[in-house]
């Protein structure tokens, strides 16, 4: 085998077949397979890279039960579902990956037995189907480097893992790929053919990492890869990751992915969450239309493979939520739902905050003081959304003249954390809010008599 260890094929088994063209099968075009930003869970926050079938499919049945009924409807076992020796978040530098015949990862049977035989993700990805989820996995951008080390034939082709490696494309972070250089024949197939598995596995939902960073020296496997998936002849949304993806290249990244991280990997810091506010407010111009920028996942509960709860405050908790709810970024939960407590439940649950994530418009920032953040939106009525902010250290009062979102100089305001009672506003909608603190409010224009 080229001096690869036979395990890389524990699953070539009828993996090994050919797949064939989903023949006439037509995806829609992009904006239908993300209309409203993408709810759901992701493993990498609570399992890092570890995470067995048995563990999916607890949580799978406890986000069917807890919040799906909310909307959140994506289940994704994210990184490294293919190296047997999986350890936490820290990468095994010589991975021997399951593999199949022509080079393509395969779920290591012992951590995902229903995949042994050349199942791959099928049978995992149907029992999250049968609880009314979609299913999605992380893969890297590129070939794997044990494919071009066995110079493993590409299926369906009559080229060679080495003919389209890119040996100087390699990520910062892992070492599990080289890149694939799409001016060599064969490339395009070899794309084609991942996704076309991915497709007969019955993926919803592909999160491609060490994409978006450096942007231009990838846009071609990202072009690629977006063809593979309109052949494919499943609709799936594509999650391009890690960030800081150039707000520069917004044209090219809305053309070829759903949504696309906007920054490194997010955690429970106040000073990472502080960030994006600004990233956030950058990209504003580009939120909507099937396209969604990615602030990434909510670090929300228990995490850090058990070690932890988050470290955000109740008050930072619902800043976060408010921040990604009126800037519309994807609402992925990251904690561990085996131990979702009722605050963290409620904290993701709220409709009336994911209404303003799934169904507002004309999402944009307000630069009004230091200290102080403001958002506004349009709400599918005649009414207004703002979201106040206080960034700063010490309780601030923070304010929003109604002049500056449409409003007659007197309205009434809804808290839609609270749920309380509307309060009249005059000339400006403003509160009091503690350090790290914030307020989601829907503004209604009070009609004279």
């Amino acid at each position: 085998m080229s001096g690869i260890d036979r395990r890389t094929l524990l699953a070539a088994g009828a993996a090994g077949a050919v797949l064939p063209a989903l023949a006439g099968a037509k995806v829609p075009a992009t904006a239908a397979l993300a209309p409203t930003p993408p709810m759901g869970w992701n493993s990498w926050n609570s399992f890092a890279v570890t995470i067995t079938e048995a563990q999916a499919i607890e949580t799978a049945r406890i986000m069917a039960e807890k919040l799906l009924p909310a909307g959140y409807s994506i289940f994704t076992v994210d990184h490294q579902w293919y190296d047997p020796r999986a350890k936490g978040y820290d990468y095994n530098a010589d991975i021997v990956p399951v593999m199949d015949a022509f080079g393509r990862f395969q779920p290591d049977p012992v951590r995902f037995p229903s995949s042994a035989g050349g199942k791959g993700f099928a049978p995992l990805a149907a029992q999250v189907h049968a609880l009314g989820l979609k299913f999605g996995i992380h893969r890297m951008r590129g070939i794997p480097r044990a494919a071009v080390a066995a110079n493993l034939p590409l299926a369906g082709t009559s080229y060679r893992a080495r003919d389209i490696a890119d040996t100087n494309s390699i990520c910062s972070w892992n070492v599990d790929m080289y890149g694939v250089d799409m001016r060599k024949p064969g490339a395009q197939a070899y794309y084609d053919g991942v996704f076309a598995e991915y497709a007969r596995w019955g993926v919803d939902f592909v999160k491609v990492d060490d994409m978006s960073r450096p942007y231009d020296a990838h846009a071609a496997e990202i072009e690629a890869i977006a063809l593979a998936i309109r052949r494919c002849g499943r609709p799936m949304i594509l999650s391009l990751s890690p960030g800081e993806t150039p707000v520069v290249r917004a044209d090219h990244v809305r053309r070829h992915a759903e949504m696309w991280r906007i920054s490194d990997d997010f955690w429970d810091d106040w000073k990472l969450l502080e960030a994006q506010f600004t990233r956030l407010e950058n990209w504003s111009p580009h939120i909507g239309g099937g396209h969604w920028p990615d602030a990434d996942m909510l670090p929300l509960g228990r995490i850090a493979m058990g070690a932890r709860d988050t470290k955000f405050t109740p008050d930072e908790q619902r800043t976060l939520m408010t921040l990604w709810a009126i800037a519309r970024s994807p609402l992925i939960m990251g904690g561990d739902l085996r131990h979702l407590d009722a605050a963290t439940l409620a904290l993701l649950t709220n409709r009336a905050v994911i209404s303003v994530n799934q169904a507002s418009s004309g999402n944009r920032p307000h630069f009004v003081a230091d200290g102080t953040r403001v958002w506004s939106a349009r709400a599918e009525d005649a009414d207004r959304y703002v979201a106040l902010f206080n960034t700063s250290d010490t309780i601030r009062r923070v304010a929003l003249p109604l002049r500056e979102i449409g409003m007659p100089a007197s309205a009434s305001a809804r808290d839609l954390w609270t749920g309380g009672p509307a309060m009249t506003m005059r000339d400006t909608v403003a509160r009091d809010l503690p350090p790290h603190g914030t307020a989601l409010l829907k503004i209604t224009p009070e009609v004279a008599l």
